[in-house]
């Protein structure tokens, strides 16, 4: 049994794979007590901020009964000792011995902070005086037509677009038929790695594309200047992705730019749509008074571009369409290469051929 072997690799060398699974015992620890942790070094006296607080608190809710989760059939099939359960992550009510000094970070906090805080204090006014976005509410018949005028008005003021899809297939669907309007597009989803997803935000920034597509990405953490309009697909299917919260979080992606404006798509309004533009409205009024009061005009952010930290395959990136005009690019170089007998170069384009062609065929292979 894999506990037995452990056994003898602790006995004869002092470690084994997973060791921290043994913690309890080393620790003179009791069954089901909590292991220490970080926070167990700070003291009593600390300070505690937890950002995007909306996203984290839930994610502490859940770490606990996840892990036991994955726990549970290894230990039952004698693949761990059941002290392994006790190597684990902290109940959420063991988490809460530790707020005593804290602070919650959020545009859009749940109930749990709301309840739990004696103050509250909303920063709803911009150093630079910029509003939250406009909002508006479109039908989606001809959503793709109009979608594509709002994307080239953006694009000759060399401003940005980002579209919020529901789903992965959608956000590639939505990509391809872009690229064959002729609008230059990328899309983004949860299997491009965090430095890809950087590079594409930076040759966003460059104007390297207009349009990225996404899903649940473009909601917390994206600062970008240049992005003027933030479209919403199907905004009216009320779940996760279109609740209050949500949207509120997508709207701020479009609030960094003085012509910033927010297009749902939408046949009705559901209640988390109203409640968003009812927020929306009451900070406006509140960042129009204040910037009246103290004369100030609002500007975009002016932020400096970073400097490129990985090479980005775009094969995943870009739609078939694209690809398919890569492909003939590519061809037309090689052969270019060829005939002044540069073959090393040749060769790099015949591979990268090779490449597109396996991803079309995979991407092909999905639909």
């Amino acid at each position: 049994m894999r506990t037995k072997y452990d056994l003898e690799m602790i006995e004869e060398l002092g470690y084994c794979s997973g060791i921290e699974n043994y913690s309890r015992h080393f620790d003179g620890r009791k069954p089901g007590e909590k292991a220490f942790c970080l926070m167990d070094f700070f003291g009593d006296n600390f300070l505690l901020v937890i950002d995007e607080s909306h996203v984290t608190l839930p994610q502490l809710h859940g770490m606990y009964k996840g892990d036991r989760s994955r726990k549970n059939q290894l230990v039952t099939y004698g693949f761990r000792l059941p002290s392994a359960f006790d190597n684990r992550p902290l109940k959420f009510e063991e988490f809460e011995e530790y707020i005593k000094n804290t602070m919650f970070v959020s545009a859009t906090p749940g109930e749990y902070e709301k309840k739990i805080s004696h103050q509250i204090a909303e920063q709803l006014v911009r150093p630079t005086g910029l509003l939250d976005p406009a909002v508006e509410i479109r039908p989606t018949k001809d959503q793709m037509d109009n979608l594509i005028e709002e994307i080239g008005k953006r694009a000759s003021r060399n401003e940005r677009v980002l579209v919020t899809t529901l789903t992965k297939r959608m956000a590639e669907d939505l990509a391809e038929y872009l690229s064959k309007k002729q609008v230059r597009v990328r899309y983004m989803h949860s299997e491009i790695e965090g430095l890809q997803r950087t590079e594409i935000i930076r040759q966003l920034r460059l104007g390297e594309f207009d349009v990225l597509v996404g899903i649940n990405l473009l909601r917390e953490g994206l600062d970008i200047p240049e992005v003027s309009l933030v479209a919403i697909l199907d905004a009216d299917k009320e779940g996760f992705l279109r609740n209050f919260t949500s949207l509120i979080q997508t709207f701020g992606r479009a609030a960094r730019n003085v012509n910033g404006s927010v297009i749902m798509y939408a046949d009705r309004t559901t209640d988390s749509m109203r409640r968003a533009m009812e927020e929306t409205k009451r900070r406006q009024e509140k960042q129009i008074l204040y910037n009246t009061e103290h004369n100030i005009i609002p500007q975009t952010i002016i932020k400096s571009v970073p400097e490129q930290v990985a090479t980005l395959d775009e094969s995943k990136l870009k739609s078939t369409h694209d690809l398919t005009t890569d492909i003939i690019d590519l061809e037309a170089q090689m052969k270019k290469y060829s005939e002044e007998l540069d073959f090393e170069k040749a060769i790099e384009c015949r591979d990268r051929i090779k490449r597109i062609e396996r991803e079309i065929k995979f991407k092909d292979g999905r639909k």
